[in-house]
This record gives structure tokens, C-alpha cells and sequence, in this order.
């Protein structure tokens, strides 16, 4: 860790440590989604023992499922559908949002008024009940559940990015920019985006971790991803038999969800700063 903080240290940013060791279990389950299907140790569909619900042993680390599966193999191939789907959609819908936010900001006159009004209406609707009546209508395919993901976070990533872009837009240096003859483009790319990237990092974060949350949720009633694929939320359902019985299948998707997203939390609340220049 002290090479690593020395790395950002060179570049004048203060590191945390507690920060690094979020940014490694995240980098962590990155990998796994990204290589899954080369460290599987068994077929994820393969019953491999006779005995459901198994306990933790040398053949099974994490034990096996409700059908006698290897439950390390499956919530490592889980990784990708949680992982994937939600950078997927966490991505849309903060690209999305700021991009109009930002716009808006800038524009000003109808096009502001007509998507803040409509952002409020979306962002109104609860967001739970909103992707269960979406995905139990259209159906809980990847894509409808990328799609729904984001369109039920953009309105929030839209109201951020103009409150940032509103703030910045006053400022001396964008009336300088404006009397040079500047367009709208170049005041977003050039000017707004680069002081209001910062807290839009910061945002994408927290829309993750609330996409893995509902992605979760939602797939813990049913309505997520469907078998025989399977995501962490799942996994969950699928076992959730054996809460009873103290089995490994049901917690250990729970410690990931929960290890994924804590550490999400951590590493925003952590950023490296810059270090003040004292001389």
C-alpha cells in the first residue's frame, strides 16, 4: 500500500489508505466479472453434490446451493450480471443526466423549463415501484432491465448536474467566455465539465451502489435476472430456504452485495486530494 500512496503522492494527492483498500476489493470484483467464466472451479449449472445446502468445506468453499451447486462458482459468474448491468446503467443514466443537466444549465429558456419539468415528474415516481411495474410489463430481459435502471436514475443525475452547472455558469470566467463569442458547446465541454467533474464522480458512485441495490431487490422478487443465469440478488432468493438452517448459500451473495457496495461508499468518502501547495 505505501508504493501505491507514494504513486499518488508524486502526482500531489494526498492518499488514504482506508480509500485503498475500498479501491481494491472494488478492482477485485471488477476482475472477477471481467474473467469469471476462466476461474470457475465447476459448471455453474452442475449439481456437484448430493448434499443441498452444504456447508463449507475443501471441495466447496462458500458450499452449495439448493440443488447441490457449487456456490462459489455461481456467485463468481453472478459477478458479471451484477457488476456489468449496473456499470451498464449507472453509466446511461449519469451520461445521460449530466449531458441535459448540464444543457439546461447553460441554454436556459424552454429547454430548461420543459426537462426540469419532466426530470421532476420521472424522479417523483418511487423508484422501486416504478421497476416493478416497468420490468413485470415488458419483461426482465438484460436490456429491459438496463433500460428501466436508466431511466430511474437519470431524472436524479439530471437535478445534480444542473444544480452543479447553475452555480458554475455565473461565475466571471464563463461571462469572459460568453464575450468572446464562445458557443454552448464549447461553455459545456470546456468550461463547465472540468469544474463540476469532481462531485459528478461522486454522484456516479452513489448511483451505482443504489442500481446494485434495486438490481438486487429486484431480483431477489423475481423480476432480475432470470435463470439459469443468475445475479447476486438471485442467489439470494434461490437460497433463501436455508436462512433457517444457517447455510453458507444465502449469506455469502450477502456479504458480497454488501462487500461491493460498502466499499463503493468508502472509496467516495475517501478520494485522494490534492495537496495544497505550502511554499
Amino acid at each position: 500500500m505505501a508504493s501505491i500512496a507514494s504513486v499518488f503522492q508524486r502526482y500531489g494527492y494526498r492518499f488514504n489508505r482506508l480509500g485503498l483498500c475500498a479501491a481494491i476489493v472494488i478492482l477485485f470484483w471488477i476482475m472477477v466479472a471481467l474473467f469469471a467464466p476462466l476461474i470457475l472451479p465447476h459448471p455453474v449449472g452442475k449439481i456437484v453434490d448430493y448434499d443441498f445446502y452444504g456447508p463449507v468445506s475443501s471441495a466447496f468453499p462458500l458450499g452449495t446451493d439448493y440443488l447441490g451447486r457449487d456456490m462459489l462458482s455461481r456467485i463468481l459468474m453472478g459477478t458479471r450480471y451484477t457488476v456489468g448491468i449496473s456499470v451498464v446503467a449507472v453509466f446511461l443514466a449519469c451520461s445521460i443526466g449530466v449531458c441535459l443537466g448540464m444543457t439546461a444549465a447553460v441554454t436556459g429558456g424552454w429547454f430548461d423549463t420543459i426537462f426540469s419539468r419532466l426530470m421532476d415528474a420521472l424522479n417523483s415516481i418511487p423508484s422501486k415501484l416504478f421497476g416493478l411495474v416497468v420490468v413485470s410489463g415488458v419483461g426482465s430481459s438484460i436490456p429491459a432491465l438496463i433500460m428501466t435502471l436508466t431511466v430511474i436514475y437519470a431524472p436524479s443525475s439530471y437535478r445534480f448536474a444542473r444544480s452543479l452547472s447553475v452555480n458554475v455558469n455565473t461565475m466571471d470566467f464563463i461571462t469572459v467566455a460568453r464575450t468572446r463569442g464562445e458557443g454552448t458547446f464549447y461553455l459545456i465541454i470546456s468550461e463547465i465539465f472540468p469544474n463540476i467533474l469532481r462531485p459528478v464522480l461522486a454522484d456516479f458512485g452513489l448511483r451505482f451502489v443504489f442500481i446494485v441495490l434495486l438490481l438486487s431487490g429486484l431480483s431477489f422478487l423475481g423480476l432480475g435476472v432470470q435463470p439459469p443465469h443468475a445475479d447476486w440478488g438471485a442467489l439470494v432468493r434461490e437460497n433463501v430456504g436455508g436462512l433457517s438452517y444457517g447455510a453458507p448459500a444465502v449469506i455469502f451473495p450477502s456479504l458480497a452485495i454488501a462487500s461491493l457496495t460498502i466499499s463503493v461508499n468508502i472509496l467516495i468518502d475517501n478520494l485522494p486530494q490534492k495537496i495544497r501547495d505550502r511554499s
